[in-house]
């Protein structure tokens, strides 16, 4: 009879599944003598409308039992309750068989967990190495809102991924070169008159992004002149003195023009001192930096190697293309007539330059937007067609574009809202409504600044990482500190909560479990404990931060719900104490390790 003693000691929780279905698969073979493998035997979750809490789908095995789904179910739960001390009792719903394990069983798996450490995380770099891109800036202009959904996605799914087991080494290539950084050098030397981020009194990436915006209200007011005096649109963006300009410095740039190289150096030195203190406030990192300005020429090689080769081809103009019409795409230029680089051309270098860094390499993951996903597969494509084979386990972590209320943002006219001042917002909004709240009286300001920083940017994460990636969304930044909702400083709140409860428990939290009988709402706690490694696990598989959010969300819910409903320091026995402080102590623990996971912070007190 199965004990619970054979489950390896190193992680009982998630084998489960896996004994219920082994013994399952002997209860075919004994009652209805057929052989059927335990992987073959479904095992899932208990609907919440019914009791229990695993299913076994019995539908596939009525062909062999030659008996109704319920007699099935019946029959196959009358064996497990005889083989298993652990099922308490089943149900049978149609072709399910609900099981109920026993009060005991919930405990033991409890206490199991509890000795574990890292309960619910794989051993560190057990499984293979992968590398995630996420941010990946251009360097003229500040990071704004949607870097923050990219950043935050890419740190969280990098952070998931290391839980479940993978080496994972966190990448960025900066796009520091190109047309972008020339218009904000051209705006910056024509009307800047030596502007510097000290005597503007401004971050340098903003100060760039300034120039930038600039670039753009001079063009198009020289493009209004040029169609007053006659010209078509179209004629007078082409007679452009600026834009021409802004192309004569890329090829200067290009051709290493020592002024103009020192002018690029300077303002991209600005932009990535303003970067590293956004990022810090972010809380995100990097393993490796890569530069658009170092791959771009290693593209160009591959792009002209490939006209070499018969892959790609250069027309009369000079220009090179990869034709890809036969795989149902399109034509993708790779060099522009005048030998310069597009954006694809150092999306080449960049990941054979980073498979020659990271040999081990499993797979590499591209956490960008969904208006990219035709650029990663033609990009895909053409590392396919260049002979690379691990171009195969390259995939884009598309995601939805995020949204104010007031619309969607353009960087060229200025109506990008900075990442930074989206953060400051999120810490004073956290400062107005604790206030109103009254929640943090007694402790000093200095303690209350930092608070307001941890529940700020707990909000600003958990809003923007608990919707699904692939999805569109609207932030709402007041709607994101609610402490009542499905937000981050509601988790938070619910933590510290178990803190204080936690500290007013005297002694060890050794008790004697056969005296303890759980109730419905423990027992829902004790399977969201159990789900913990599985949904890592799925998390990783699916790239998506949103479930291990909603989870926490669902766990914290049901604590509450047992809280407001049990008593934990004035039940009956000081065995229930210690049993129910133990079960609060496991869900604090998971929410710490989930909150971690998506880059928040859970203060013990609030």
């Amino acid at each position: 009879m199965y004990d619970g003693r054979s489950v390896p000691a190193q992680n009982p929780i998630e084998m489960i599944e896996k004994y219920l279905a082994s013994i399952c698969s002997e209860g075919v073979k004994t009652l209805f003598d057929v052989e059927v493998a335990p992987s073959e035997i479904q095992v899932q979750p208990t609907r919440k409308d019914f009791d229990g809490e695993l299913t076994i789908v019995t539908f596939p095995l009525v062909r062999f039992a030659k008996k109704s789904p319920k007699e099935t179910g019946i029959a196959l739960g009358e064996y497990l309750q005889s083989r298993m001390n652990e099922v308490e009792s089943f149900g049978v719903v149609k072709g399910f068989l609900n099981i109920t394990f026993t009060s005991a069983f919930w405990i033991e798996n409890l206490q199991a967990a509890a000795k574990q450490e890292d309960y619910g995380f794989e051993e560190p770099n057990s499984k293979g190495t992968v590398v995630v891109e996420y941010s990946s800036p251009n360097t003229n202009k500040p990071l704004h809102l949607g870097h923050l959904r990219n950043n935050f996605l890419g740190y969280s799914v990098s952070e998931i991924l290391k839980a479940a087991g993978h080496d994972v080494k966190k990448v960025q290539i900066i796009n520091d070169r190109g047309i972008h950084i020339c218009k904000s050098m051209v705006a910056w030397s024509k009307f800047g008159e030596g502007e510097t981020p000290e005597s503007a009194n401004m971050k340098g990436d903003q100060l760039v992004g300034k120039y930038y915006v600039k670039f753009d209200q001079e063009f198009k007011k020289e493009v209004a002149e040029l169609v007053a005096a006659g010209k078509t649109q179209e004629e007078a963006e082409a007679a452009s003195s600026l834009m021409q300009e802004a192309r004569e410095t890329l090829l200067k740039w290009e051709e290493k023009d020592a002024e103009t190289y020192a002018l690029w150096e300077k303002m991209n030195g600005w932009v990535y001192d303003g970067f590293d203190a956004t990022y810090t406030r972010m809380g995100v990192d990097f393993d490796k930096l890569y530069y658009e300005s170092n791959t771009w020429s290693l593209g160009k090689d591959q792009a002209l190697k490939g006209v070499e080769n018969g892959i790609f081809k250069m027309k009369e103009d000079g220009s090179i293309w990869a034709d890809l019409t036969e795989d149902g795409l399109d034509e993708k230029i790779l060099l522009r007539k005048d030998g310069t680089a597009v954006y694809m051309t150092q999306d080449i270098g960049t990941a054979i330059l980073r498979y020659e860094d990271f040999p081990a390499l499993t797979q590499m993951v591209y956490t960008v937007g969904n208006e990219q996903e035709y650029h990663f597969k033609v990009l895909f494509l053409i590392l396919q067609k260049l002979g690379y084979e691990w171009a195969k386990n390259c995939y884009h972590l598309s995601y939805g574009m995020v949204e104010l209320p007031e619309g969607k943002m353009k960087s060229r006219e200025g109506t990008v809202v900075d990442a930074d001042d989206i953060m400051q917002s999120m810490a004073d909004t956290a400062e107005e409504i604790t206030a109103e709240l009254g929640k943090l009286e007694g402790l000093e300001q200095e303690d209350k600044s930092k608070l307001y920083e941890i529940i700020g940017m707990a909000a600003l994460k958990y809003f923007l990482l608990k919707v699904d990636p692939k999805k569109n969304m609207l932030f709402n930044p007041k709607e994101s500190v609610d402490f009542n909702g499905n937000t981050g400083p509601f988790i938070q709140y619910a933590h510290a909560r178990i803190q204080s409860v936690l500290r007013n428990v005297e002694g060890d939290l050794t008790f004697e479990k056969s005296q303890i009988t759980i109730n419905e709402y423990e027992r829902r706690i004790h399977f969201k404990i159990h789900s913990f490694p599985q949904l890592i696990e799925e998390a990783a598989v699916e790239f998506s931060p949103a479930l291990i959010a909603n989870y926490t969300f669902d766990l914290v819910k049901d604590f509450n719900s047992f809280y407001q409903n049990s008593t934990i320091l004035h039940a009956e026995t000081q065995d229930l104490v210690k049993y129910r402080a133990l079960l609060a102590q496991q869900v604090g623990l998971i929410v710490k390790k989930s909150m971690r996971l998506l880059g928040i912070l859970v203060p013990d007190r609030m």
